[in-house]
């Protein structure tokens, strides 16, 4: 751990530095073309994706479907798996390694684990505003790197989707200094990174599955939790919580992988199709996210 730990700290000066050069370009935008010709052969793809069919992150997975069906003239298919039917993100992650799904999305901290260089994302204050974000995390040259980094685990890396920066809730006590987490019980996920920074804080992190939460929230077992605000919402946390504190203490963002086999086995075009698709779909997808976050505040 402290060797990770380490690589993880020379990772986050890497990126401050890089933050701190002032750059100020938005996210690339998508060019070029592709057209899927009549003679490839038909493909089927399933996609897990981890919310409901009513969040943004869906939203974001129709429009890739439309225009990965769209540009490959019908050739490519693609099936949607809302709300973790297939597995939760580690699941749909490993899952889509073997092949038994073709493309998953899910968060980087749930399978930092596997895989390392995606603990970087997990350290607090890495990114102060999400310019910075999509400048080196998403779209600078160790965030490419990083997504390249995929292809150690038989996955292609083909997006980083945003996940928005993770806010505080709690019951019944109002956070406004880093004091007032003294003692309390804040539902985490079972993240190295995220338990040992609560801790510093004063906090008793408490690692709990997600689909435990609301009811964990509800019954007092926890005292608070921490997500982007489009989860907390789109979970309705607001209903057993009373306060939201704008922290925007990390940065997380959804890794959107495919089974390395799968788009080996495709046509130039059909993966020109894919690529231009998922480029589109990424600016589109960023503009989603920031509407959510507006509703939810």
């Amino acid at each position: 751990m402290k060797k990770c730990l380490s690589s993880i700290l020379a990772l986050a000066l890497t990126f401050s530095l890089v933050g701190c050069s002032g750059g100020s370009g938005s996210a690339p935008s998508a060019s070029g073309s592709a057209s899927g010709d009549s003679s490839d052969p038909k493909v089927s793809m399933n996609v897990s994706v981890p919310d409901a069919d009513n969040s943004y992150i869906y939203a974001a997975a129709q429009e890739f479907k439309s225009r990965v069906e769209e540009y490959s003239n019908g050739t490519l298919k693609i099936t949607h798996f809302p709300d973790n039917q297939l597995g939760n993100d580690e699941q749909s992650f490993a899952m889509a390694q073997t092949g038994e799904c073709d493309i998953a999305v899910g968060s980087t901290s749930s399978v930092a684990t596997t895989y390392n260089d995606l603990y970087v994302y997990d350290v607090p204050y890495l990114f102060l505003n999400k310019q910075e974000v999509y400048d080196v995390g998403f779209n600078g040259e160790t965030g490419k790197a990083i997504l390249d980094g995929f292809s150690e685990y038989g996955l292609k890396g083909l997006a980083f989707w945003e996940n928005g920066f993770r806010n505080i809730t709690t019951t019944d006590k109002d956070i406004a200094t880093v004091a007032d987490l003294s003692g309390l019980k804040i539902r985490t996920m079972a993240n190295e990174i995220h338990l040992e920074a609560w801790k510093a804080m004063g906090a008793n992190p408490t690692p709990m599955a997600f689909g435990e939460l609301f009811t964990g929230l509800q019954q007092g077992t926890v005292d608070g939790q921490e997500n982007p605000l489009g989860i907390i919402t789109g979970n309705k946390f607001e209903e057993v919580q009373s306060y939201c504190t704008l922290t925007e203490h990390v940065s997380t963002p959804y890794y959107v992988v495919m089974n390395q086999a799968k788009w080996d086995s495709l046509t130039a075009e059909q993966q020109e199709a894919l690529t231009k698709a998922i480029e589109e779909t990424t600016q589109r997808q960023y503009e989603l996210s920031q509407q959510c976050e507006d509703e939810a505040i």
